[in-house]
């Protein structure tokens, strides 16, 4: 097939059937991949779809974001686990995680459907704990237990995904869990994005580990 008739293909998918069509050429996260975010710059490393992402005293910083993700230019592989700290400085809490998204998605309006494994700690003026598919507020979202944010608090957050299990803990304790019988994965769902509505959230010390 030639690379016109191959492009005009693409292209009549993604209209006709909503296809997610993402950026071919990222690529695969290799044995491992560890960021501190000790520069100044997000680098090459990153994909910013608008959000207000700086690199500030070797943390990334966020507030505003208003879900614009930041998105990692590596492919997750099927099982992976994620590890980072983070401190909100909002008393809202509201730290925000998506896993296995498209790498490219953000907010074209107010309102927002992610292409991934949505996982909220403190959400909804930190009053919820979830973790969604597609739809963080669709009917088929799991709630965890009431855990609230503390502000000016540093946790570590750890993120696993077996096979048709996403889990996510906070400092050693299970935050929330979901059991997928349609898993996400493959092309359009295969990155890790930080994400924001209008917290301030400060990260660090992210690790993603192959399972």
């Amino acid at each position: 097939m030639r690379l016109s008739h191959f492009l005009l293909v693409c292209l009549f998918g993604c209209v006709l059937f909503s296809v997610a069509c993402v950026p071919r050429g990222d690529p695969s996260l290799g044995d491992s991949l560890t960021d501190d975010f000790n520069r100044t710059e997000l680098g090459p490393l990153w994909r910013s779809t608008g959000g207000s992402y700086q690199l500030v005293d070797g943390k990334l910083k966020i507030r505003g974001a208003r879900n614009k993700p930041l998105w990692l230019r590596r492919t997750l592989p099927r099982n992976a686990r994620i590890e980072f700290d983070v401190r909100s400085e909002s008393p809202e809490g509201d730290i925000k995680v998506e896993v296995y998204g498209d790498g490219v998605s953000k907010a074209q309006d107010v309102s927002y459907t992610a292409t991934s494994y949505v996982i909220i700690f403190g959400g909804w003026n930190n009053s919820k704990n979830v973790l969604a598919r597609l739809d963080e507020h669709g009917a088929d979202r799991i709630e965890g237990p009431v855990r609230k944010v503390e502000k000016g608090r540093t946790y570590h957050m750890k993120i696993e995904r077996k096979g048709d299990t996403i889990s996510a803990w906070v400092d050693g304790q299970l935050l929330v869990k979901m059991v997928d019988s349609d898993p996400l994965w493959g092309p359009g769902h295969d990155h890790f994005g930080i994400n924001n509505w209008q917290s301030e959230l400060w990260f660090d010390n992210l690790h993603i580990t192959p399972l």
